[in-house]
């Protein structure tokens, strides 16, 4: 039972990792929706530089928690395959457009196993783990999606990946107030007469 508490109280004091890393996917999102013709090329580097900050916040997140049990590791592993996309993409930036689809796709497969692999683990700690599931399910139906069209238009992916983004930063935005609501004290009822 002590696990759960710690586990609780760590998730709540870090609370805006989460929300940081959904405002990173939405800001990517919006991005790539405002500005569907961009280059293959600056997608590239927007979709890596993405993908570095987001790996690079979920390490953040797993090294506070490291001392909270072994939940951590997953985190850890999420976040360097974030990182490994990142820095992929910006490496080899003339990446055909089938490659970085299906490299993204990949990405957002492990992502997305991992998230609700995460969920489930924590399903007796915190309540509403559900906004995790749902963006772990959310990035798993993104990657089967991507692998089921790869010859779609590049206008269409970059829709594809905007919606996605946008999708998964608003849902890390959420999980991130709830686990920040998990963190205040609880107000007590007032003393009798003092209303």
């Amino acid at each position: 039972m002590r696990i759960a508490v710690v586990d609780v109280d760590m998730l709540s004091r870090n609370w805006w990792l989460v929300a940081l890393r959904g405002v990173a996917g939405i800001l990517f999102g919006l991005c790539t929706l405002v500005a569907p013709g961009i280059s293959l090329a600056a997608l590239v580097l927007l979709y890596g530089a993405y993908a570095f900050t987001d790996g690079l916040l979920a390490i953040v997140s797993a090294v506070r928690r490291r001392g909270a049990g072994n939940r951590w590791g997953l985190l850890l592993v999420e976040g360097l395959v974030g990182i490994a996309a990142g820095v992929l993409t910006v490496i080899w930036p003339g990446i055909t457009a089938l490659a970085l689809l299906y490299l993204i796709a990949a990405w957002a497969l492990v992502t997305g196993v991992l998230e609700i692999a995460a969920a489930i683990r924590l399903r007796k700690i915190i309540s509403d783990e559900w906004l995790l599931a749902l963006s772990g399910v959310a990035s798993v139906a993104f990657a089967v999606v991507l692998m089921l069209f790869p010859g779609a238009g590049a206008l269409a992916v970059v829709l594809w990946i905007g919606a996605y983004a946008f999708v998964f930063g608003a849902l890390l935005i959420a999980l991130g107030l709830r686990l920040r609501s998990l963190g205040r004290p609880r107000t007590a009822h007032a003393a009798p007469g003092l209303a």
